[in-house]
């Protein structure tokens, strides 16, 4: 590995250092409380080196959701490559998306949670290019490829998108906020919310 390599290697392990940490700390002390100043006291480095990378925490947050709709994009192709039905298609991307949140409530809040607007306005979120941006018209597409394929009714595509993704969040929040609730039966009441939610919609 040649010198330009080695130091393309280490900037990449040192933003990650910085991402794992600024997760750490919106998880444990929220976006209020979060600091440049207490991020850098955290990976022993100064803010000054930190500012190099990333020049507020809005850009570390929007950093952290990106790395997970990257993740989430890459999970939808991959679902998309294996099934040959659209409405399986789209129940495993719910499911996912479910999933990942009773599995990781602490990473989900920050995500979802910490500042509504950090991908601006609802017409900014769909002008600016953006991982989220992506993955959510991969949700949609799968939306209109149901459709498409008389599995599902001629709705609106995005008020079923919409629908859809709301009732997942609702289900991923009780569980957040209410663990007690779901009495350790999360993956059986999401598969029955979706599956319910799914021929709601079908023809």
């Amino acid at each position: 590995m040649g010198v330009k390599e080695k130091r393309a290697k280490n900037k990449e392990e040192f933003r990650r250092e910085i991402l794992n940490a600024a997760r750490g700390l919106f998880i444990n002390e929220g976006y209020e409380r979060f600091s440049m100043r207490r991020l850098a006291e955290k990976i022993d480095y100064s803010a000054t080196t930190i500012y190099l990378y990333f020049k507020d925490k809005d850009a570390l947050l929007f950093a952290i959701c990106e790395e997970f709709f990257d993740r989430f994009s890459a999970q939808l192709d991959h679902i998309r490559s294996v099934s040959q039905d659209p409405i399986e298609t789209l129940r495993q991307a719910l499911l996912y998306l479910m999933e990942f949140g009773l599995k990781n409530p602490d990473q989900y809040k920050v995500i979802f949670f910490t500042k509504s607007n950090i991908y601006g306005t609802q017409e900014e979120f769909v002008e600016k290019e953006s991982m989220a941006r992506n993955t959510y018209f991969a949700f949609r597409e799968m939306v209109r490829d149901c459709i498409k394929t008389g599995r599902m009714r001629d709705l609106d595509v995005d008020v079923i998108a919409h629908t859809l993704a709301i009732t997942s969040h609702g289900l991923i929040t009780m569980a957040l906020y209410k663990p007690n609730f779901l009495k350790n039966k999360g993956r059986v009441i999401a598969q029955t919310v979706v599956d319910g939610l799914l021929r709601g919609y079908q023809k």
